[in-house]
């Protein structure tokens, strides 16, 4: 302890004999460092395919903040670039410079899709096997000569009419998804984006290929057109997690978290030669990232991200440290970094001091405490009695006056974690038995469960808007969700279990579990070992708190959904 307090001192008296130094070359004249303030006009550059975007960020920025100052040039074509300031750059480019050590955020993309008439009498066939990328190839290679046949298994004899948009971007990302040289495809009817899109309205056996802000953009005026499901694997069916087509935002969503071939997407980057620290810099690409900037890209042609990207984006970007974003407008002072190294420096020390005692003291107690982490198994569900509990992890209750409150059991908050919010159905609102009926959200990640019974939602819990954490608290008194007034109660509680029914099912849920960790393990290559106990094999108490979002919904699939 002692050489501990003498090494203190000694290093107290060397930090501060170096600010006395740095201070003296401070106020020393003609050493004083240049800072430029706020009006410093900010570089950006841009390959010239994203040129007009990024001449529309570039102005409407500017009339926003008029501060600003950012001007815009060209990257020149086929130059080797440093990237020593803000560029904008595409897929293709980021791909040839990979090599390099970059930093770079996706801010935009372009996606193309291809797309069909709900009305193709094999719809739902295509639903359930999509057409893989070397059935594509096959079609575009001889199109004269293709049918639906030869798309999917026990398809009819009717030709395949495909309708491509005119536009290179379409054109090269088509190419390099099927491998095939798209121009030599005679029969191959190349179109504007709104021709192609109302041929397929008329056409039921027709295929079209186009950005998919064209769809988003036009999506009122072509009722018939539908997203046609890739097979991404190849092994001749839409899986689980191939699953993203059933409206416009669920397929934005599969496309960020990678379940969208990616030679169909054309991601629009920022790139630097290191991450941006310059205030002027993060404040330009915050804007970007922010609704304002996104609103450009949907007007130019590209697409925006999804929220939870932007989200994710600006987070990564900004460290809480630094808050808010703010202009630079005054010179930092040259001795500054000296007080904080002091202070840091002085602090480690007396944390090292700290745990060094503690560590002696905790020593010399005769019965030292081993912490192990909390396991999720049987004993650790609560199961009330007198509820009736369905497959969808929700309870129901019947009150004196014959209404039913209903709420979330044990085993599901024990999954989850700790709740962030909960999004739910209003009173007035009539619920079917297996419907919709709420969804729990943990830090952005969420779940959709299901209505155990029918009837009209009287009364929602307010209380869970502002605390939704209380279902994990009290999942079976504070924590309840709704109070319905049932339509067909005796007919639906014979679906519940009660008791040791429900004791015994949930046996099978755990197995259940397990198997859905074990099957994303081998499914998505993930670690898990941190939710796994390696003595016994047992799962930690929240395995899913941690978890990615995609494993998340996975879950929902593969666990939750299977459940009704």
């Amino acid at each position: 302890m002692k050489n501990i307090t003498i090494l203190l001192v000694g290093m107290s008296l060397l930090i501060c004999n170096q600010f006395a130094y740095s201070s003296g070359k401070a106020d020393s004249p003609g050493n004083d460092p240049v800072i430029q303030s706020g009006e410093q006009s900010l570089k950006v550059s841009s390959s010239s395919e994203l040129l007009i975007l990024a001449q529309n960020w570039v102005n409407n920025y500017n009339s926003a903040n008029p501060s600003a100052k950012i001007t815009l040039d060209q990257l020149i074509e086929g130059k080797s670039q440093a990237f020593d300031h803000l560029s904008l750059i595409t897929e293709k480019k980021s791909a040839e410079i990979n090599n390099q050590p970059i930093w770079k955020m996706v801010v935009g993309r372009d996606v193309i899709v291809p797309v069909v008439n709900a009305k193709n009498p094999m719809m739902s066939q295509l639903q359930q096997t999509g057409i893989s990328s070397g059935k594509f190839a096959l079609l575009l290679t001889d199109p004269e000569k293709r049918s639906w046949a030869d798309c999917i298994a026990n398809g009819q004899n009717n030709p395949v009419h495909i309708y491509i948009s005119d536009n290179e971007g379409v054109k090269n990302g088509l190419a390099d998804f099927s491998k095939i040289d798209i121009s030599s495809g005679t029969a191959l009817a190349v179109k504007t984006p709104a021709e192609v899109l109302a041929a397929v309205q008329t056409d039921p056996y027709a295929i079209g290929f186009c950005r998919l802000n064209d769809l988003r953009t036009n999506l009122s005026g072509y009722e018939n057109v539908r997203l046609l499901p890739i097979d991404k694997n190849g092994n001749g069916r839409i899986d689980y997690f191939e699953n993203i087509y059933s409206d416009l935002d669920a397929f934005a969503h599969g496309v960020w978290i990678g379940k969208y071939p990616t030679s169909l997407i054309n991601n629009i980057y920022a790139v630097s030669s290191s991450k941006p620290v310059n205030q002027k810099e993060l404040a330009f690409l915050s804007w970007i990232l922010d609704d304002n900037g996104q609103m450009m890209l949907n007007s130019t042609g590209y697409c925006s991200l999804t929220n939870g990207e932007m989200k994710s984006n600006l987070s990564s970007l900004i460290s809480p440290a630094m808050g808010e974003i703010q202009e630079v407008k005054t010179a930092t002072a040259p001795y500054s970094w000296p007080i904080a190294l002091t202070v840091i420096v002085l602090i480690g020390l007396f944390s090292i001091i700290f745990l060094y005692s503690k560590k002696r003291a905790e020593s010399m107690m005769p019965d030292q405490q081993i912490h192990i982490a909390p396991m999720l198994i049987e004993n650790t569900i609560h199961v009330p009695k007198g509820l009736y509990f369905d497959k969808t992890h929700t309870w129901a209750f019947m009150e004196k006056d014959g209404n039913v409150k209903v709420g979330l059991d044990d085993f599901l908050q024990h999954i989850t974690g700790k709740l962030t919010r909960i999004m739910m159905k209003k009173p007035g609102e009539t619920v079917r038995r297996g419907e919709k009926i709420v969804t729990i959200v943990q830090n952005g990640k969420q779940l959709n469960l299901y209505a155990p019974l029918s009837g009209t939602i009287l009364q929602q819990n307010e209380s869970l808007l502002s605390d939704s954490s209380i279902i994990n608290s009290s999942p079976y008194s504070d924590g309840w969700v709704y109070l319905i007034e049932p339509r067909n109660w005796l007919r639906e509680v014979q679906f519940m279990f009660m008791g040791e029914k429900y004791a015994s099912w949930l046996r099978d849920e755990f197995i259940r579990l397990k198997e859905f960790i074990s099957a994303s393990v081998k499914t998505n290559n993930l670690a898990y070992a941190h939710v796994v106990i390696q003595d016994g094999g047992e799962l930690t108490d929240n395995v899913l708190a941690e978890m990615d979002p995609e494993v998340w919904e996975d879950f929902q699939t593969r666990f939750i959904d299977t459940s009704r």
